[in-house]
């Protein structure tokens, strides 16, 4: 049982709506959340398929679960909203038979528990299953797209809001036979679109992680560091000052077709820079927190350090293919999300979507600027947040 307040459907229909990217307002962007709720309802079908096929295999199945819910609720209150409907004005029609939408009925419904306590005329047959529920779903999401594609909807609010009723009450039916609460999933997907599209004035990153740690033991709060190509026996390579210091090994591409990949410590500066986190670039400066034994093995250890390069590796391989994220200015969802799966259980876990976006972004800016220069002094300022390149003369 969770003991914060119950979340009311019209509340999280508003706070929804401040997380929506769709530039096109009202009914004229309603296509894009209607293409989203049905792609939504098909992963769940997707989840299914996989637990049934895999079985014990499929380890992810109940998070999936939960939060592909959440991302069906986001978007069914995306195109209530386009409508004009508040969600609470949706579940009173719910106890309504026919096609008159027009009236509600007596019960209140304030809350996403208050529909699934609610058992009127809902009519859980006690022999329904999971499977048949979902199917259900998602003829009904269907039926309106096939209104849609027939030009029925968009100047037909009523006929709008009795797909909608259909819709609502066949997610209710399957979040109870999925055993899930969608309180929990709607309190879920909230807080996941904000850490990836946060609201006016929330663009405020954590603390550096190493804000209460012996000085000597922080990460430089200005890192200016020269990288500079060279040339040995025919082969490039890059080498990286500090204070006039050689830092870490010379850096090749470590690939038969060249691809500049031996630049990309300034991912590194970039994660230093605006997430406060590198165990890479700890390492190569020389501030692990020994004295916090803990911290040192775990959140500056080895094997962190092969997470972040990892990661780094992993984000160079879509850069390749997107011009080194040239023209650029959002990444996708499902990419930021690998990422965050990639460093569960590191401090930096902590840092909100956005944060890791801009991360990469700002990262890359200055990647594309070294290889046109292919030298150049890279300045990674934590207390800001930025990192900038200026060209050596």
């Amino acid at each position: 049982m969770t003991s914060r307040a119950p979340l009311a459907m019209d509340d999280f229909q508003t706070q929804a709506l401040g997380t929506d990217q769709n530039e096109r307002g009202g009914m004229e962007g309603l296509r894009f959340p209607l293409l989203g709720l049905f792609g939504e309802i098909g992963s769940l079908l997707s989840a299914l398929k996989k637990k049934q096929r895999d079985r014990e295999a499929y380890t992810g199945y109940r998070e999936s679960v939960i939060e592909e819910f959440g991302d069906v609720l986001w978007y069914f209150s995306n195109i209530a909203d386009r409508a004009n409907l508040k969600l609470s004005e949706l579940a009173r029609k719910l106890p309504s038979e026919g096609s008159d939408w027009s009236s509600g009925g007596t019960h209140a419904f304030v809350t996403f528990a208050d529909l699934q306590s609610f058992q009127g005329s809902l009519d859980r047959p006690s022999g329904s299953v999971y499977e048949e529920r979902l199917i259900e779903l998602g003829g009904k999401v269907g039926r309106l797209l096939d209104d849609v594609a027939l030009d029925r909807i968009e100047r037909n609010r009523d006929a709008l809001t009795g797909h909608l009723v259909e819709i609502l009450r066949a997610l209710v039916l399957a979040a109870d036979e999925a055993g899930v609460a969608l309180e929990d999933v709607a309190a879920g997907n909230l807080r996941k679109t904000r850490r990836r599209w946060p609201l006016p004035g929330e663009r405020i990153p954590p603390p550096l992680f190493d804000d209460e740690d012996d000085p000597e033991e922080r990460l430089p709060r200005r890192i200016e560091m020269n990288i500079m190509e060279r040339g040995l026996d025919g082969k490039r390579y890059v080498r990286m000052q500090w204070n006039g210091v050689n830092i870490g090994d010379r850096l090749t591409d470590n690939k038969t077709e060249p691809d500049d990949y031996r630049f990309h410590d300034v991912f590194h500066l970039a994660c230093a820079a605006i997430l406060g986190w590198s165990p890479v670039i700890r390492a190569l400066l020389k501030v692990k927190r020994k004295s916090r034994p803990t911290v040192d093995e775990n959140q500056d250890g080895a094997r962190a350090q092969l997470v972040e390069e990892s990661v780094s590796t992993w984000i160079f391989s879509h850069a390749l293919e997107l011009d080194y994220f040239r023209s650029i200015d959002s990444l996708d969802y499902p990419l930021l999300k690998a990422i965050e799966a990639q460093v569960k259980g590191y401090e930096v876990e902590n840092c909100p979507l956005w944060l890791w976006e801009k991360a990469i972004l700002d990262g890359y800016r200055v990647f594309r600027c070294l290889r046109e220069q292919r030298k150049g002094i890279v300045t990674a300022d934590l207390t800001n947040r930025s990192i900038e390149f200026k060209p050596i003369a």
